[in-house]
């Protein structure tokens, strides 16, 4: 098979999954929930009537359809006329906006699902074509993961999550390739646009900003010129639209919650010492952590660790981007154990998790059946709640850690409960956190992985 139909049939595979829970019902009463229904609003409000403003939507109840029950409504009348905008960031919503219009929720959740099938195509071309991963193994493992969730999850749920992962993609193909202007326009697009998905993905922007102004620097002063001027003016652009019509520097002056100060977003108090537990409650909680549902994700520490210390060219703007977005989720966002489903903040960067781990795959040449049993046994986790959700014995926001499935019910019982201080929780959190520790470490100190001319040969063309 070529590269190219490997990426079909991934991305294939990734779509067949993600459809089977467009039915699946978020809350009781209600298909979608939290910040969705505004998503969904917003984008019927440009697809309809070209405005964000969203009053005679909420007004008219158009939202019966996705949400059965009564609308947190989360805006404030911004003028005398009463106009309300959502206080969320309008690109996806303009992306949405003509499927929503045409079809509905049905229409735009289907959409979201064929992006989440081009970010599957999309992360085997970055393992394979800029990372030099054997394009079997990458295929299997890139499969693996996302038909698992949280990938899965949020391949049909309205958040920006599955876009930002899209977006970043791209943004590290074009990146790690050369300096070329296609590589460029496609760096400088992932600038600009991950801010207009949610402000939250600020700093991934920057991330991409930092490592671009670096090996511009070193290859075309000129263009890294013209390219600081575009993301100046994108830049001013960007505050100055949200100036205008929310009122403030971000969506968030919009909204209910934050009439005190739009930076409430991140807590009134921040305790970040009390965040830190995050740190590994992402990856070990019970209930939230990614571990918890796709058990393949506690490689994750050993499969960065092992991308750094490989030495292949681009691995720096991977594990930098990695970080970034584990360090948002742990203190900037306001809670690890929100109204979603587990994963929603670290969703974005997840995809450079699943390339990491081809790699450790691909040179161990052992672990691939391993981990792709430990993510089926994800796929099956959420295709049984899935199936509960779909028929009003669950749901996948309000009670899906007591789903039925019997796996999970055992398998929960050895991770830590976040939510909880207690002693034998603590004791869990310790003892898990010692072991990817220790995975980290060996993934650090082991022989196999060493920089070596077949690395070398194989990453030939990306510009270091």
């Amino acid at each position: 098979m070529t590269l190219r139909q490997r990426m079909l049939v991934v991305a294939l595979l990734t779509l067949v999954v993600a459809v089977m829970a467009l039915d699946a019902r978020a809350t009781y009463g209600a298909r979608v929930t939290a910040d969705e229904p505004q998503y969904l609003l917003t984008a019927l409000s440009l697809g309809t009537d070209l405005d964000l403003d969203i009053q005679d939507e909420i007004r008219g109840r158009e939202y019966l359809p996705f949400h059965e029950v009564g609308l947190n409504g989360q805006t404030i009348a911004l003028r005398e006329d009463g106009q309300r905008l959502s206080p969320h960031d309008p690109l996806l919503p303009l992306v949405l906006a003509i499927p929503m219009a045409l079809g509905g929720w049905v229409a735009a959740k289907l959409f979201l699902a064929a992006i989440a099938a081009a970010t599957a195509a999309a992360t085997l071309a970055l393992a394979v074509r800029r990372f030099g991963a054997d394009p079997r193994v990458a295929m299997w493992i890139v499969g693996a993961f996302f038909v698992a969730p949280p990938l899965t999850s949020y391949a049909t749920q309205v958040y920006p999550a599955m876009p930002a992962a899209f977006t970043i993609v791209l943004g590290l193909w074009g990146i790690t390739g050369h300096r070329e202007a296609r590589n460029d326009a496609l760096v400088i697009a992932a600038i600009i646009v991950l801010p207009w998905l949610a402000a939250k993905y600020v700093p991934h922007a920057g991330v991409l900003a930092f490592f671009y102004g670096v090996s511009a620097l070193r290859a075309d002063r000129r263009r890294l010129a013209l390219s600081v001027i575009t993301l100046a003016i994108a830049g001013v652009v960007y505050l100055a639209v949200h100036q205008r019509v929310y009122g403030g520097w971000t969506v968030y002056a919009a909204g209910d919650h934050f009439v005190d100060g739009e930076f409430q977003v991140v807590g009134t108090n921040p305790n970040y010492v009390g965040r830190s537990p995050r740190l590994v409650g992402l990856l070990l909680d019970r209930g939230f952590g990614l571990g918890a549902w796709t058990p393949s994700y506690l490689l994750a520490p050993a499969a960065i660790v092992w991308l750094w210390r490989s030495g292949r060219p681009g691995r720096g703007v991977m594990c930098a981007m990695a970080a970034v977005g584990w360090f948002v989720a742990t203190w900037v966002a306001l809670t690890m154990h929100g109204w979603w489903w587990p994963g929603r903040q670290v969703v974005p960067v997840v995809p450079i998790l699943v390339v990491a781990v081809a790699l450790l795959v691909s040179d161990l040449g052992k672990r691939l059946v391993l981990v792709i049993l430990s993510s089926v046994v994800g796929m099956v986790t959420w295709l049984w709640l899935v199936f509960e959700a779909s028929t009003d014995r669950r749901t996948l926001i309000v009670d899906f850690e007591e789903t039925s499935n019997p796996w999970y019910r055992v398998w929960r019982l050895a991770l830590p409960n976040h939510r909880v201080d207690a002693g034998f929780d603590n004791l869990l959190t310790v003892l898990w956190s010692t072991a990817l520790l220790v995975s980290a470490l060996w993934a650090w100190r082991s022989p196999g992985n060493q920089r070596a001319a077949t690395v070398e040969a194989e990453a030939a063309d990306v510009v270091r």
